[in-house]
Protein backbone atom coordinates (compact mmCIF):
# COMPACT_ATOMS: atom_id res chain seq x y z
CA UNK A 1 0.00 0.00 0.00
CA UNK A 2 1.47 3.24 -0.74
CA UNK A 3 1.96 6.01 1.26
CA UNK A 4 -0.77 8.26 -0.83
CA UNK A 5 -3.14 5.16 -0.30
CA UNK A 6 -2.66 5.52 3.16
CA UNK A 7 -3.19 8.87 3.90
CA UNK A 8 -6.70 8.29 1.63
CA UNK A 9 -8.03 5.82 3.80
CA UNK A 10 -6.94 8.42 6.68
CA UNK A 11 -8.76 10.91 4.69
CA UNK A 12 -12.29 9.07 4.45
CA UNK A 13 -11.90 8.02 7.94
CA UNK A 14 -11.98 11.74 9.25
CA UNK A 15 -14.30 12.67 7.56
CA UNK A 16 -16.84 9.69 8.92
CA UNK A 17 -15.99 10.54 11.99
CA UNK A 18 -16.37 14.59 11.21
CA UNK A 19 -20.28 13.70 9.69
CA UNK A 20 -21.21 10.94 12.23
CA UNK A 21 -20.39 13.32 15.51
CA UNK A 22 -22.14 15.87 13.84
CA UNK A 23 -24.90 14.24 12.75
CA UNK A 24 -25.40 13.13 16.21
CA UNK A 25 -25.14 15.93 18.22
CA UNK A 26 -27.41 17.37 15.27
CA UNK A 27 -30.09 14.62 16.60
CA UNK A 28 -29.82 15.04 20.40
CA UNK A 29 -30.52 18.71 19.47
CA UNK A 30 -33.39 17.82 17.89
CA UNK A 31 -34.87 14.93 20.18
CA UNK A 32 -34.20 17.55 23.38
CA UNK A 33 -36.44 20.31 21.62
CA UNK A 34 -39.21 17.60 20.43
CA UNK A 35 -39.03 16.19 24.09
CA UNK A 36 -39.50 19.62 25.47
CA UNK A 37 -41.39 21.66 23.17
CA UNK A 38 -44.95 20.95 24.52
CA UNK A 39 -43.64 22.10 28.11
CA UNK A 40 -45.72 25.46 28.42
CA UNK A 41 -43.14 28.52 28.94
CA UNK A 42 -42.83 28.26 32.35
CA UNK A 43 -40.22 31.23 34.08
CA UNK A 44 -39.70 32.08 37.34
CA UNK A 45 -41.75 35.40 36.82
CA UNK A 46 -44.93 33.24 36.42
CA UNK A 47 -48.09 34.15 38.72
CA UNK A 48 -50.97 31.86 40.21
CA UNK A 49 -53.30 32.78 37.15
CA UNK A 50 -51.12 30.64 34.39
CA UNK A 51 -50.78 28.60 36.99
CA UNK A 52 -53.93 27.94 36.66
CA UNK A 53 -54.28 28.61 33.03
CA UNK A 54 -51.55 25.65 32.56
CA UNK A 55 -53.97 23.12 33.95
CA UNK A 56 -52.17 22.85 37.26
CA UNK A 57 -55.40 23.10 39.54
CA UNK A 58 -58.24 20.38 40.75
CA UNK A 59 -60.94 20.29 42.95
CA UNK A 60 -58.88 19.35 45.68
CA UNK A 61 -55.81 22.18 45.06
CA UNK A 62 -57.51 24.97 43.75
CA UNK A 63 -55.61 28.42 42.97
CA UNK A 64 -59.08 30.05 42.83
CA UNK A 65 -58.37 32.19 46.63
CA UNK A 66 -55.01 32.67 45.56
CA UNK A 67 -56.22 34.39 42.02
CA UNK A 68 -58.73 35.73 44.31
CA UNK A 69 -57.12 37.33 46.94
CA UNK A 70 -54.47 38.82 44.82
CA UNK A 71 -51.54 36.99 46.33
CA UNK A 72 -48.36 38.61 45.49
CA UNK A 73 -46.13 35.40 45.50
CA UNK A 74 -44.98 34.17 42.26
CA UNK A 75 -47.13 31.09 41.69
CA UNK A 76 -45.76 27.58 42.03
CA UNK A 77 -42.31 26.34 42.18
CA UNK A 78 -40.92 26.16 38.53
CA UNK A 79 -38.91 22.71 39.38
CA UNK A 80 -42.10 20.99 40.71
CA UNK A 81 -44.53 22.36 38.08
CA UNK A 82 -42.15 21.08 35.16
CA UNK A 83 -41.97 18.07 36.91
CA UNK A 84 -46.05 17.29 37.14
CA UNK A 85 -45.99 18.63 33.76
CA UNK A 86 -43.79 16.26 32.33
CA UNK A 87 -46.11 13.44 34.35
CA UNK A 88 -48.99 14.80 33.16
CA UNK A 89 -48.13 14.32 29.79
CA UNK A 90 -45.80 11.21 29.42
CA UNK A 91 -48.43 9.27 31.42
CA UNK A 92 -51.81 10.88 30.19
CA UNK A 93 -53.35 11.29 34.09
CA UNK A 94 -54.47 14.31 35.48
CA UNK A 95 -52.95 17.23 38.01
CA UNK A 96 -53.92 15.31 41.24
CA UNK A 97 -52.50 11.52 39.90
CA UNK A 98 -49.42 13.72 38.60
CA UNK A 99 -48.63 15.52 41.90
CA UNK A 100 -49.00 11.81 43.95
CA UNK A 101 -46.61 9.96 41.17
CA UNK A 102 -44.45 12.79 41.82
CA UNK A 103 -44.57 13.07 45.66
CA UNK A 104 -43.90 9.05 45.50
CA UNK A 105 -40.50 10.25 43.36
CA UNK A 106 -39.42 12.45 45.71
CA UNK A 107 -40.07 10.58 48.79
CA UNK A 108 -38.26 7.47 47.23
CA UNK A 109 -35.20 9.39 46.22
CA UNK A 110 -35.00 10.48 49.77
CA UNK A 111 -35.16 7.00 50.97
CA UNK A 112 -39.40 6.51 51.75
CA UNK A 113 -41.56 4.47 51.08
CA UNK A 114 -45.02 5.89 49.53
CA UNK A 115 -46.62 4.91 52.91
CA UNK A 116 -43.87 7.15 54.69
CA UNK A 117 -41.92 4.90 56.35
CA UNK A 118 -38.23 5.29 55.65
CA UNK A 119 -36.82 1.90 53.46
CA UNK A 120 -33.60 2.58 55.85
CA UNK A 121 -33.07 -1.36 57.21
CA UNK A 122 -31.72 0.48 60.34
CA UNK A 123 -34.86 2.47 61.55
CA UNK A 124 -35.73 1.88 64.39
CA UNK A 125 -39.79 2.11 65.16
CA UNK A 126 -41.70 2.72 68.48
CA UNK A 127 -45.15 1.77 68.63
Amino acid sequence: MALTDHYMLWSYVFVFMAFSTALTTYLHTALYIYRTSWLPMITSSSSFSSDLEAGLHSDTFSLTANIDDEDSRSGLDVAAKREVLAIMKRRGVDFDEARRIAVEQKLARNGIAPDGRPLDPRAVFFS
